[in-house]
């Protein structure tokens, strides 16, 4: 009996131990995710270095430019031609001088500098160095968030032995970049993603900055408010009824006032002002949507040849989530009239899918619903992505027949109509041989192989 208690009594500073342990643990958790970034900041608590941005400088014009050497120096930009309604896409610094800027207008940007090198874009090109330096970015830290092919966020916590600290990382990086692709980077770095990314942009081109936590003030004040990420031309314009122009004038302002007039974003960007930033660097960010449009350089009335336009689309977004390893279920056509009114058409299908036909066969079903005219733009966008690596329940009654073959020559053009496939064609099938078409196009270009419909329209 006396055994017995005296067990108990042991028991009970055991248990109590235990639960402690447990607690400190969760609040330790909850220190680092949710406020430690904050508290360590408005305490003056070191924030370590740790996070780097690094952004290719006019990325798809210096490749252009590195492959071209004579363009050397010259206004550079990489867009549609004019006469296409086309827009700059990428443009030199030397373009830049003359209020070239990317998403214009290229009819606008050849007004502002007549003497611009317009070139097109060879996103394929792009897309191989892009990996180089991807790869390059992988050798110091496992810790990589690709933005866009030309912008990366970094963490290199933990990598400090094998490779020194931050900034040595970052010179590192810079040197590698330019030595294996001879572009150059600007890097930024800093105890958060906001600090890290503002640096990066602050000494452009081939640029170089850290931004330490003691700095944070100086740094920041001078600055308008709209250099801080979520405030766009409304919210500027809000804040500069309320006389706040820079950084360091909404950082001085109450976070519960900012709070009551603008809600969420107000506590957000009241927080960024601070330069706190509790995000942390994700390796893949899942992507939302994949699509292609494309503007005409003429209205397009013809429905037959619009239908063709959306099919070469289809069979590119397929392309491109197979390449991805991804699959989508909610297929939308956007289509934008002569007088510029633009409609949308969404419609979810039953499961998910990466195929040219299967996506066609519904985005052909919404353009009916689009009603007959002129049409400046048309597209196709897949949402509701899923990563097919992952594993996902098949249908019950097994999945139904895709057409293997192009409707008749005495039919209408419906590239992707439902017909009646012979014994044996099942999805699994279709898919099987659609991998060996993307290793095809991978090894030899995207126009080694076209679907029957649109064989005419690659020779032409």
């Amino acid at each position: 009996m006396a055994s017995r208690s005296l067990g108990v009594l042991w028991g009970f500073p055991i248990v109590f131990l235990f639960h402690l342990k447990v607690i400190i643990c969760l609040c330790a958790l909850w220190w680092k995710k949710c406020a430690g970034t904050r508290c360590r900041l408005l305490f003056g608590m070191d924030e370590p270095l740790t996070i780097l941005h690094v952004d290719m400088d006019a990325f798809y014009a210096s490749v252009e430019v590195r492959d071209a050497p004579e363009l050397a120096g010259l206004p550079v930009a990489v867009g549609g031609r004019s006469d296409s309604r086309g827009v700059i896409a990428a443009a030199s610094y030397e373009a830049r001088a003359f209020g070239v800027r990317s998403a214009m207008p290229t009819s606008i940007a050849e007004r502002l500098c007549p003497d611009l090198v317009l070139l097109a874009p060879s996103f394929e090109k792009y897309t191989r160095v892009s990996r180089t330096i991807m790869e390059i970015f992988r050798r110091y830290t496992p810790i990589v968030e690709p933005l866009s092919l030309d912008e990366a966020f970094l963490d290199v916590s933990g990598c400090e032995r094998l490779h020194g600290d931050a900034i040595e990382i970052g010179r590192a990086i810079r040197r590698d970049i330019l030595k294996e692709t001879s572009l150059i980077a600007s890097i930024g770095v800093a105890p958060t993603k906001f600090l890290a990314k503002l640096a990066s942009d602050l000494d452009k081109p081939d640029g170089f900055r850290v931004i330490q936590r003691d700095e944070i003030r100086t740094v920041l004040d001078p600055l308008a408010v709209d250099k801080i990420f979520g405030v766009g031309r409304s919210t500027a314009k809000r804040l500069g009824s309320l006389g706040v122009h820079t950084i360091g004038q909404l950082a001085s302002l109450e976070r519960e006032d900012v709070v009551e007039r603008f809600g969420s974003l107000g506590a957000w960007i009241h927080d960024l002002a601070h330069g706190i930033d509790p995000r942390r660097v994700t390796p893949r960010r899942p992507e939302k949507s994949h699509g292609m449009e494309r503007t005409y350089a003429e209205d397009i009335e013809d429905r037959e040849l619009l239908k063709r336009h959306l099919y070469e689309y289809c069979e590119e977004v397929s392309f491109a989530l197979r390449e991805r390893g991804l699959q989508g279920k909610t297929i939308s056509v956007k289509a934008r009239f002569s007088n510029f009114k633009t409609i949308t058409r969404s419609k979810t299908m039953d499961r998910h899918t990466n195929l040219g036909a299967r996506i066609y066969a519904t985005a052909r079903e919404l353009f009916e619903r689009v009603p007959p005219g002129a049409l400046r733009l048309l597209g196709v966008q897949i949402t509701t992505l899923e990563d097919v690596r992952t594993a996902h329940q098949g249908s019950l009654f097994g999945e139904p027949d895709l057409p293997t073959s192009e409707p008749s020559a005495a039919k209408p053009f419906e590239p992707g109509e439902p017909l009646r496939a012979s014994k044996g064609t099942k999805e699994q099938r279709l898919m099987r041989a659609m991998k060996g078409a993307d290793k095809l196009r991978k090894k030899y270009g995207k126009r080694i192989l076209a679907p029957g419909a649109l064989v005419d329209r690659e020779k032409g």
